[in-house]
């Protein structure tokens, strides 16, 4: 089923199935709203979203929305193509974060396509923009596939330039915003990044045995919040890239109050997991207060500031005649019917 509305000049459109119903806006392609059966059979919103549509127009969480023409930060917003050096906006601390100032998180798409299961959104990224090279063609499409949300991202420039696309949904299982600590998760990484005082990834990166890091059994997340771990300490919370060992069932989130997992798989080799530790207080759905560590994000793509890490052999690079095509996959299943 679709359905396309209006929420003051913006464009909404939703997409349901028995188990599964999302609602997309055209203002950074953005999840408003995703809405899956919990144990009980009980339909639970287990995305974060803003109250009003001004908060998403000027606060600066991303919720819900896809992040371009890069996701996190790029140190010192600057990178070298080609022999040229381009300088983005410092819009985080030291650095570029999500794009610059006016990254696609707020950005207006068109809805290019649709269909009974799918939306597409389309944007088009002139040369120079937030100090990018190249015109750059962006489509995403949100499909459902039964208990499942699939991301597709296709990207095309018309010359050399930067890419590396995420959603930047905050996700909370128990249907609300309450302490995310409570969730467990679980994580095919056996490495996971460093990141520094301004939670830029260093490129360093450490095998997660024997630290807080180890996700590779499922574990409540407050173990390694609550740990006084330095790194933790340093990010103050979880906001570390993982390095994925693999593609399919690659991450999954749980909550004990409603029964409810989400199994993430992606084509991208790194997830970012954050928890949410710079939500202050916003008002959310509801009316109710979004506060510190009451979600956590899985953003699939390629590691930050790739460009100055791996320089011309990044991934994130992508030339004229080229396209950057990946996609992650969101899949709802309850306990008693993944027992």
């Amino acid at each position: 089923m679709i359905k396309t509305e209006t929420w003051d000049g913006f464009v909404l459109v939703t997409l349901a199935s028995d188990k599964i119903r999302a609602t997309f806006m055209d203002l950074g392609a953005t999840i408003l709203s995703l809405c899956v059966r919990d144990r009980h059979g009980d339909w639970q919103d287990v995305v974060l979203g803003y109250e009003s549509l001004t908060d998403y127009e000027t606060y600066k969480g991303y919720l819900g929305a896809i992040i371009g023409r890069t996701a996190n930060r790029i140190r010192e917003g600057r990178f070298t193509l080609e022999g040229t050096t381009y300088q983005l906006p410092v819009n985080n601390g030291p650095n570029c974060n999500h794009g610059g100032e006016k990254g696609f998180a707020f950005r207006t798409f068109t809805v290019a396509d649709t269909t009974e299961d799918s939306v597409t959104f389309a944007l088009h990224s002139p040369d120079g923009e937030e100090g990018y090279p190249a015109n750059l063609d962006v489509a995403v499409t949100y499909r459902i596939e039964g208990s499942t949300l699939v991301i597709e991202y296709d990207a095309t420039p018309d010359g050399t330039t930067l890419v590396n696309l995420t959603n930047h949904a905050y996700f909370n299982l128990d249907g609300q915003a309450t302490y995310i600590g409570d969730h467990w998760l679980q994580i095919q990484a056996d490495a996971y990044g460093h990141v520094d005082g301004d939670i830029l990834f260093t490129g360093e990166t450490e095998d997660v045995t024997s630290t807080v890091f180890d996700f590779r059994e499922s574990r409540r997340i407050g173990g390694a919040l609550e740990s006084g771990d330095g790194q933790i300490e340093t990010a103050t919370g979880l906001d570390h890239p993982f390095l994925l060992s693999r593609e399919t069932d690659a991450v999954r989130l749980y909550s004990e109050k409603t029964g409810i997992s989400m199994t993430v798989s992606s084509s991208c080799p790194v997830c970012q997991i954050y928890s949410g530790n710079f939500l202050a207080g916003e008002t959310g759905k509801d009316g109710q207060p979004m506060n510190r560590q009451t979600a956590v994000c899985i953003e699939t793509s390629y590691a930050a500031d790739d460009i100055n890490i791996r320089k011309e052999e990044s991934k994130t690079i992508v030339k004229k005649g080229e396209s950057w095509k990946e996609w992650t996959s969101f899949r709802f299943e309850t306990d008693h019917e993944s027992q």
